[in-house]
């Protein structure tokens, strides 16, 4: 464990992930375009992988570490499916925001 890492407590990054995991639950509870939606979803996801990296470090193995790659994995295809959503709900609708569509059509 290096110098730094020990002089924190794990407290501090359990409270900075859930200050990252608050703002993206607030951006997903109030925002209407599917662009905040989206990045806020990404807050959320990054406030899991601190903890992920906290609990790694604090337990001294890399299993955190491990589901921190799985998860920027998964933001990564669920950015690339987002915005394949958006790119479709723009043009069938002129616009981003996600109370618009009220169902589904065929």
């Amino acid at each position: 464990m290096s110098a730094v890492a020990a002089s924190i407590p794990p407290s501090w990054y359990l409270l900075l992930a859930s200050a990252v995991f608050c703002i993206g639950l607030f951006g997903v509870l109030t925002r209407r375009s599917a662009l905040y939606f989206l990045m806020s979803v990404e807050l959320m996801m990054n406030a899991a992988n601190i903890n992920f990296v906290a609990f790694a470090l604090y337990y001294g193995d890399l299993t955190g570490q491990v589901f921190a790659l799985f998860v920027i994995a998964l933001a990564a295809a669920e950015v690339a499916i987002g915005i394949g959503i958006i790119l479709v709900l723009y043009r069938n609708f002129g616009t981003t925001d996600v109370t618009v569509p009220a169902e589904m059509r065929w």
